[in-house]
Parts: structure tokens; sequence; C-alpha cells
């Protein structure tokens, strides 16, 4: 089943003279138990994509259907209540909240209005997963990069999303830890992941690989073009 679709999605950035387009006609389409990387120099449109899929912005055409939810047609505080139930983001910069501790950064989004409950529950049980327990009650600037990058990922799962959207996860982290961030995105369960990289290492990982190329989502050479399904390593 499609957890994303995204059909003809046309944006720009900038005004007047400046205006540059970024996409122009891109297709996707990502099923549960996928994981897709979209590679792409910097200044490519990948950003500008990832933020379009999770609802974060809106196109200047095309259309995007995420678990069923016409974006297009959503007002604003809809498309809010589709990013906190539907959508988990990972940054490159983990954006942690300094104040907060590990373990307070990861429930923070389960206690926004809106979202499912259980949130409290969940976070536990993911920070013993990701193997974090010891450093739970440590702040950011206590914490190894693959230490927030991990914290990051429980943040992002902590509502339950079937998307995952992952923007150079690896981009701040040495050989080691980005091969451990890797492998847990790519060991989600039941979930859609995507990420967008620049880097064909870090690509690798997944099920299908599409380059973004003027514009447009083009599938890899030597690579998969059909969903494919996987297991928890």
């Amino acid at each position: 089943m499609a957890v994303v679709t995204a059909r003809g999605v046309e944006k720009s950035v900038g005004t007047g003279r400046a205006i540059r387009r970024i996409l122009e006609g891109a297709d996707l389409e990502v099923h549960e138990g996928e994981m897709v990387a979209v590679l792409g120099q910097s200044g490519s449109g990948k950003s500008t994509l990832l933020h379009l899929l999770g609802a974060l912005d809106r196109p200047d055409r095309g259309e995007i259907v995420l678990t069923g939810h016409d974006l297009g047609r959503l007002d604003p505080g809809s498309l809010a209540r589709v990013r906190l139930r539907h959508v988990g983001f990972v940054f490159q910069s983990f954006h942690l909240i300094d104040e907060l501790s590990g373990a307070e950064n990861v429930v923070l989004p389960a206690r926004l209005p809106g979202a499912p409950r259980g949130g409290a529950r969940r976070a536990n049980q993911l920070i013993e997963d990701l193997g974090l327990a010891d450093v739970s009650d440590h702040r950011p600037f206590e914490l190894s990069g693959g230490e927030q990058q991990r914290f990051a990922i429980a943040r992002a799962l902590v509502n339950d999303p079937e998307l995952v959207l992952a923007d150079e996860p690896t981009g701040n982290l040495d050989r080691e830890n980005g091969a451990a961030v890797l492998d847990l995105l790519r060991g989600l369960r039941g979930r859609a992941v995507v990420i967008v990289t620049h880097e064909p290492e870090a690509a690798a990982v997944a099920d299908r690989i599409l380059r973004l190329r003027e514009g447009r989502l083009v599938p890899e050479i030597g690579t998969d073009a059909r969903p494919a399904a996987r297991a928890l390593r």
C-alpha cells in the first residue's frame, strides 16, 4: 500500500527575476515497508522535496497524497495534524532542544495537542530499544553525535508515524555512527522511509535509489524500481 504519492510536483523558489524552478514534474510513490533514497547535489531540491512530502510546504503544482490525505485540499490546521500523526522527521543537525534531556526531547511531540495516546510509553520503549536508557537524562551537549541522532530518530517515531523522512541523516556523523544510523533507518518495520542524501554510500542501503535531476526523479541504473518487502534485521 502506498503511504505517500506525489504526481507532477512543481516548486519554485525566489521571486521576480531571481525565481528558480527546483522541482519540475517530480513523481514518487513509496510503500509501507519500503526505503527509498533520493540522491542529489546540494541545491538540487532534495530538502524541498522532503518538506513537500511531509506537509511542511505546498507545491506550486501537482498532487501529494499522504496516508489517504490529499495535502492540497487541507487547511493549515489539518496539515499540522497530519504532520503530527503521520510523519516523523530526522534532520542532519539533530534539532534537539538544548534545555531538555534526551528523554524529554523524545516525548515532546507526544505531548502536543492532537498527538495519539500512549506517547510516554512509546518514548520509554524507543529509548530502551535504541540503547539510550543510560544517557536518557543527559542534555544534548553531553551526548555524542551518534547518541543525539538516535534520540532524534526516537523522537521521529514517538507518535508511530507511517512515513519517516530523513534529511542527510549521516551528514554530521563519522563513518561508524553514520552506518549505525542507516542500519536503524533500514530496519524500521512497517513504515515508509525516504532519505535524501548526496552520499552514494548512504543511498546504497535503500530498496530503491532515485536521482534528482533537472527537477525530476529518475531511477538510478541498476536499482530495483519495484517496492521491496523488508524485515527488521
